[in-house]
């Protein structure tokens, strides 16, 4: 029997995604990105809705290209119903639904945060998959939680985030930095030219998993504006210091609990997804600290950890295998529980 053949599409926030996996191998994954968000310093939700109606048939039909098959051969769409921005999910959930109907095959509906986590599962995501149950510190602009994952369809967030995500601090403190949006990947660059322990920002004393980024995010601030009181240059002359200070801070405050929380739970498999992931100083951290700890680390390739269809195809493809099959009548919902 021959595998099957699913068309993954994500539209949750400002990337419009498509992908087609065969099995578990992705056969194409292809994302068109709006840079028109860039000016406004942060996304903006009618310009995203409208950019998904525009880039969304493009993008589907160059995934079915790049994949070399005909819409007719595939025997359903998955598609991310949410969490996320609504107006962005509401285009991409329209799409699915009208050509599930005119292919007549089944709709599978995502969880967009589930879908992080099942990336590792894509066959060339890591040499092998994480074994059950692990733990995943699932990061991004909107998310950080530590998740517990007892099987595919069995997780439990054992931490979250009472405020600011970790990727969100990021693009906030990169404003402060004058950096241009989206300011992680800019901070996550400089930080490598930059000395980690130049300077020090307060951490927050949280009970148990959760975490809180708002506190950092203020520390820097106060430390800014004391500091160009003194010298109006002082951002400019120290820019490569401050973002491997503040990269190096976030990193702690992520890995304090995540260290917690398999040691208490005794979980030796750790895995990171969602799009902070692709962050090379916590990659590095985990890798640095892999035999210390104990722990056999997943991480996956870099085009699996921001927002792509690919994760999406292959959270489809699980669900088709048992059956679990989405009504036409649903919709899109920016609150999505694991």
């Amino acid at each position: 029997m021959s595998a099957s053949i699913i068309l993954g599409i994500e539209s949750s926030c400002d990337d419009t995604s498509a992908a087609v996996i065969s099995g578990s191998k992705i056969l194409s994954n292809v994302a068109a990105n709006q840079e028109i968000h860039n000016e406004y310093g942060g996304v903006v939700p009618e310009l995203a809705s409208r950019a998904h109606q525009q880039n969304i048939i493009p993008v589907v039909e160059k995934a079915f290209s790049k994949a070399n098959i005909q819409q007719n051969e595939i025997c359903a769409i998955g598609f991310t119903r949410g969490p996320g921005l609504l107006g962005s999910l509401l285009v991409g959930t329209s799409f699915a639904k009208s050509l599930a109907m005119s292919l007549n095959v089944p709709l599978i509906e995502v969880n967009h945060l589930q879908a992080h986590i099942l990336a590792h599962f894509i066959d060339d995501a890591n040499p092998t998959p994480p074994t059950f149950p692990f733990l995943c510190l699932t990061v991004s602009g909107g998310h950080t939680m530590i998740v517990f994952v007892k099987d595919y369809f069995d997780m439990e967030i054992i931490g979250k985030t009472i405020d600011d995500a970790a990727g969100e601090a990021f693009d906030k403190i990169g404003k402060i930095f004058d950096l241009d949006y989206p300011a992680g990947p800019i901070v996550d660059r400089l930080a490598k030219e930059g000395n980690p322990d130049a300077f020090k920002f307060n951490k927050p004393r949280m009970e148990g998993y959760d975490y809180s980024f708002s506190g950092i995010k203020t520390s820097v601030l106060y430390f800014i504006q004391k500091e160009e009181r003194k010298n109006p240059d002082f951002i400019k002359d120290n820019i490569n210091d401050l973002c491997a200070s503040v990269q190096k801070s976030i990193i702690e405050i992520l890995m304090d609990k995540l260290e917690k929380a398999a040691k208490e739970l005794n979980i030796k498999d750790i895995a990171i997804a969602g799009g902070v992931s692709a962050n090379s100083g916590l990659r590095q951290y985990m890798e640095d600290n892999r035999e210390k700890l104990g722990w056999n680390i997943f991480i996956p390739k870099f085009e699996y950890t921001t927002d792509n269809a690919a994760m999406i195809a292959m959270v489809a493809k699980l669900k088709y295998e048992r059956g679990e099959f989405t009504d036409i009548r649903t919709t899109a919902t920016a609150k999505y529980d694991l």
